[in-house]
């Protein structure tokens, strides 16, 4: 009698051991998955970001990593001082207004090629003989393994004259840093050590 009944004490024994496991074993794995969806609502609450419009109503945007656009928009930064740069019209305001809004995106490299160009009577030369110049870029290749970063550009330049166009071909190369956002300058890039490898005449069709 007195062995049977420390058999059943035995066995309530492991029978409550083996519960008290398997509560701590569920509380354990409820503890872990509250910490879990915790540390990840932070995280998302971390990249909204909540603009009041003009003190009034609030507005929830959410926000990128930046490192993930940088490359789209080291791109586009270089793509708009081309297109800045190389679109002149026989117009002297035009053109001075187009190299104001380019120079906002580059260092003095791109003055200094300017400055050459405008010596040599390019810009006159626009002017006079009543010439539309534009570019269309093709690509852009960005080095992002090295900073400053290196990038390439290839494009296609068109000289419009009332006889005929000329299509040229046009490769550029610089070097990218980073600088402060702003309205003239809204990706955060400047443009060094701008340099024309090629700029040559491909065809010309007469019109």
């Amino acid at each position: 009698m007195e062995f049977k009944t420390l058999r059943n004490i035995e066995n309530s024994f492991r029978q409550i051991r083996l519960y008290a496991i398997a509560f701590t074993v569920l509380c354990l794995g409820i503890s872990g998955y509250a910490v879990f969806e915790s540390y990840r609502f932070a995280r998302e609450q971390r990249e909204k970001v909540y603009v009041l419009d003009q003190g009034k109503s609030l507005m929830l945007a959410l926000s990128q990593d930046a490192a993930v656009n940088r490359p789209v928009e080291a791109r586009e930064h270089v793509r708009r001082f081309h297109e800045l740069f190389f679109t002149l019209a026989p117009d002297k305001a035009a053109i001075e207004n187009n190299m104001k809004r380019a120079f906002s995106l580059a260092d003095k490299s791109a003055f200094d090629y300017y400055k050459d160009l405008s010596e040599k009577g390019y810009y006159n030369r626009i002017i006079s003989g009543n010439v539309q110049q534009r570019v269309e870029v093709d690509s852009v290749q960005c080095d992002f393994e090295k900073y400053p970063y290196s990038v390439r550009t290839y494009a296609r330049e068109y000289i419009i004259r009332a006889s005929n166009v000329t299509r040229r071909s046009l490769i550029t190369s610089c070097l990218l840093v980073n600088s402060v956002r702003s309205d003239v300058n809204p990706q955060g890039f400047n443009i060094e050590q701008f340099r024309v490898l090629e700029n040559k005449d491909v065809e010309v069709v007469e019109r």
